[in-house]
């Protein structure tokens, strides 16, 4: 993926600022993957869809939670209370889980982890495979 150098500690920044920067990374991470299944516009968009989005972000969050670190946990926790916009269309609980995935993502890509951000979006083909059954 993307090089990054960013010189902070990302467990100083604020939870919405983490899942700014995790919201994309997702995306890209997810766009990547679904390239080896498909090359048509349509297809990929159903693809994307299912892997991001609330209920999987959620999903997901919640399926790793258990092998965290306390760290990882924390940093889950502030992106899940941080007060930021909730669309009209989300579950409240929902959206928040999802938020929580997204600054872990984004504190794992800054922390420049890319060990432990690859095992954590891997996991999403098995929540999106689960979702499915």
């Amino acid at each position: 993926m993307l090089d990054i150098t960013y010189e902070g500690n990302p467990a100083e920044l604020p939870g919405l600022t983490l899942a700014y920067v995790g919201d994309a990374v997702y995306e890209l991470y997810v766009r990547e993957k679904i390239l080896k299944q498909s090359v048509k516009a349509h297809n990929l968009h159903y693809l994307a869809v299912k892997r991001v989005n609330n209920n999987t972000q959620a999903a997901l969050l919640l399926k790793v939670e258990p092998e965290l670190t306390e760290i990882e946990q924390s940093v889950a926790r502030r992106g899940r209370n941080a007060k930021g916009i909730v669309p009209k269309n989300a579950d409240v609980q929902t959206y928040r889980k999802s938020t929580g995935l997204e600054a872990l993502v984004g504190y794992l890509y800054l922390k420049q982890d890319k060990e432990r951000l690859n095992w954590l979006l891997n996991q999403i083909e098995e929540v999106v495979r689960d979702a499915a059954h």
